[in-house]
């Protein structure tokens, strides 16, 4: 037979081989775990366990229980570049994240949300990859989420001044950390805490313990969390009939909250309490405060906002509001995963928080 036509019938073959559902026998087989290898040891063909592995409803339940079985044996790792051509899905999804890498890395409340997320997809098959820029959080990156690169997407830490997020949601299944600042995405999926009751329940704290000059330190005009907080503030001192105009804007950064207290020590001099609005902020505060001589609780109450690690890490320890920023991020990743499993979701209600009492309010 001629060498051309020798080769012809080999190729003939094992298209004819591959084709056909045909079970593999049980043989002895060594090395890394292969879907052949699942396929032998649960005596079906290559075929049926590929769909086993993509989920197809087509196999016998008895068939599917006898393939997991199998590869929960060999500890058999499914290949996710064959299974995403056979699937036109990616098994991956972004986290973006519209701030300077620092602040992300400093900020331990991103670390419980991630946390959070980490978990609440740990059982499925996806990964997650992380997306930090502040410049232009859409150039490069919209780029790179319109390339099909991943299925869906969270977006934590969202300012109005990211327009080009707006149709974010018309590209792929997206789920926010937080209600998103722009009318545009008011129809896109988020997961909130109860920001202004949150706020409120610590100034009421601080009005009841006979403070009577309350100021605040914000957080960004252009985060919806910051405004939410900055409502709960005011609120509370309305009921009060107290003056609600003690007010410095931070940036939820350790240096912004201490550049904020001494705006506020310069205005008001007068004042006995600060609501901050987050931990780090806070920590900035009381080192300014103890450097102008005023004594933390005595002279001036502090209450934070978030009951991250820095609260007890400081001296005096924090009295701070305790978001439950872990269980979000875990929220976030059921919504995102139900809604790439195609299933019918529900705005999910607002997170509770909790009020911590320690040494500073």
């Amino acid at each position: 037979m001629p060498v051309q036509e020798a080769v012809t019938a080999v190729e003939d073959e094992e298209k004819t081989a591959s084709d056909t559902e045909t079970t593999v026998p049980r043989t002895k087989l060594s090395g890394a775990p292969t879907l052949e290898r699942v396929a032998a040891e649960s005596g079906v063909s290559r075929s049926t366990v590929s769909r086993v592995v993509n989920g197809s409803p087509k196999v016998r339940p008895e068939v599917v229980e006898a393939v997991n079985a199998a590869i929960e044996r060999l500890n058999y790792v499914p290949n996710r570049a064959a299974r995403s051509l056979a699937s036109r899905q990616t098994y991956a999804i972004a986290l973006l994240v519209p701030e300077r890498v620092m602040t992300f890395f400093n900020d331990p409340f991103f670390a419980s949300v991630v946390q959070g997320i980490t978990a609440g997809m740990e059982d499925s098959d996806y990964i997650l990859n992380l997306l930090v820029s502040s410049s232009d959080p859409t150039r490069k990156t919209r780029r790179y989420l319109r390339g099909g690169n991943v299925d869906g997407a969270f977006v934590v830490s969202h300012h109005a001044a990211d327009r080009d997020l707006a149709d974010l949601c018309d590209i792929m299944p997206v789920v926010f950390g937080g209600r998103p600042a722009l009318p545009d995405l008011a129809a896109c999926h988020y997961v909130d805490i109860d920001n202004v009751q949150g706020a409120r329940t610590a100034v009421e704290h601080l009005v009841v313990s006979g403070r009577r000059r309350i100021a605040t330190i914000t957080g960004p005009d252009d985060m919806l969390a910051a405004v939410d907080r900055r409502t709960g503030w005011l609120h509370a001192l309305q009921a009060a009939g107290q003056r609600a105009d003690a007010i410095a804007v931070g940036d939820f950064t350790e240096d912004g909250g201490a550049a904020a207290v001494r705006t506020l020590l310069s205005r008001w001099p007068d004042l006995d309490a600060v609501f901050v609005a987050n931990d780090l902020m806070a920590r900035g505060a009381l080192r300014v405060l103890a450097e102008s001589g005023r004594a933390v609780p005595d002279d001036v109450a502090v209450v934070g906002y978030d009951d991250s690690p820095a609260a007890t890490a400081m001296r005096p320890e924090l009295t701070t509001v305790a978001q439950p920023s872990e269980t979000m991020g875990r929220r976030m990743a059921e919504l995102l995963l139900a809604l790439l499993h195609g299933d019918e979701v529900e705005p999910p209600p607002l997170l509770p928080t909790t009020l911590v009492v320690r040494e500073t309010g």
